[in-house]
């Protein structure tokens, strides 16, 4: 009789426990979500989370405060958020760079796929091979054969070592069987200025630096990273119709919370984050600029960026791809 007394406490003290817990998981949030941005502002990560941030917010009930962290391919941000602490609260958007960090910063104190919950791939971003608008290659083949020329001297620029817009060129100079000088900058629109202002003759941008200059006229658009056209810049060929097939690369946004972030406060980031990207004004003003509204499930994301991790880390290996 006795044993029957105290097998049921524990079991009543579940049942009234479930109710609270209904309750915390229906209620969260309950207060601000952080989003850091691990890079500068205007760029490809930071135009799709401002664009979807409306939608978010009325999901989550609670505003988010979007804050900048750049610096070292998106590192930086990233080791901001890998120490906080798994409650949700706290939440990073960083681009497909942070998926190989880890071979090419020594000592890297965290690991995307240990230290992070995958919540949803934002956005997939073409890339665009843009030089000045008085360069004298009119098209990639004019491009190459300048690289050609002049082995190891043309000079391209890039958001940071190992970003995609560091990796895209170099698929593409090794494919063609030329070499260039590589310039990493801080960020894509500081890379766009390194073009403007000649210390650089091409780059693989992000579309939000560059598309708005190729419209206006002062860059000139020679190539699209992936294997179709642009609906926004119908004119501008593909790397593959320029003679390298199969060719089709693109950066990518994902949003991440730190590992150990409870089940129900990830599923409610994802359920947000699905929500911005099917927002028919962010859909409309990303679209203007060429991006791929994407906005996948956790456990998508998650096979997404484990095959991301694999593929870019063997351009990286292939190409001896390291920080100076």
């Amino acid at each position: 009789m006795g044993a029957a007394r105290i097998g049921r406490r524990p079991l009543l003290a579940t049942a009234l426990a479930l109710p609270h817990a209904a309750r915390a998981q229906a209620g969260w949030p309950t207060r601000p979500v952080r989003v850091v941005i691990s890079w500068p502002p205007g760029g490809g990560a930071d135009v799709p989370m401002r664009l979807a941030a409306p939608a978010m917010q009325q999901v989550l009930g609670q505003p988010l405060v979007l804050e900048n962290r750049a610096g070292a391919s998106g590192s930086v941000g990233a080791g901001v958020v890998a120490q906080a602490a798994p409650d949700g609260y706290t939440t990073l958007a960083d681009t497909a760079g942070g998926s190989v960090n880890h071979l090419l910063i020594p000592g890297l104190p965290y690991d995307f796929q240990r230290s992070f919950s995958m919540v949803s791939q934002m956005v997939r971003s073409p890339l665009l091979c843009v030089v000045r608008a008085d360069h004298p290659a009119k098209d990639l083949h004019g491009l190459l054969e300048r690289c050609r020329s002049l082995p190891g001297q043309v000079p391209f620029g890039s958001s940071g070592v190992g970003t995609m817009t560091h990796l895209a060129p170099a698929l593409l100079l090794r494919r063609a069987g030329v070499t260039a000088n590589h310039i990493p900058y801080r960020g894509g629109a500081a890379s766009i200025t390194g073009i403007l202002s000649g210390d650089a003759e091409f780059v693989f941008s992000t579309l939000p630096s560059a598309t708005p200059l190729v419209l206006e006229g002062k860059l000139r658009g020679l190539a699209v990273s992936i294997g179709h056209r642009l609906g926004n810049l119908p004119d501008i060929p593909t790397v593959q119709e320029q003679g390298f097939a199969g060719f089709d690369i693109a950066d990518w946004l994902g949003f991440y919370t730190p590992a150990g972030t409870p089940e129900h406060a990830v599923a409610r980031l994802a359920e947000a984050a699905q929500a911005g990207m099917r927002d028919p004004n962010a859909v409309k003003r990303l679209g203007e600029i060429g991006m791929i509204p994407v906005g996948s499930p956790p456990a998508e994301f998650a096979a997404f960026f484990a095959e991301q991790r694999r593929t870019l880390g063997a351009i990286i290996q292939e190409n001896g791809i390291k920080v100076e």
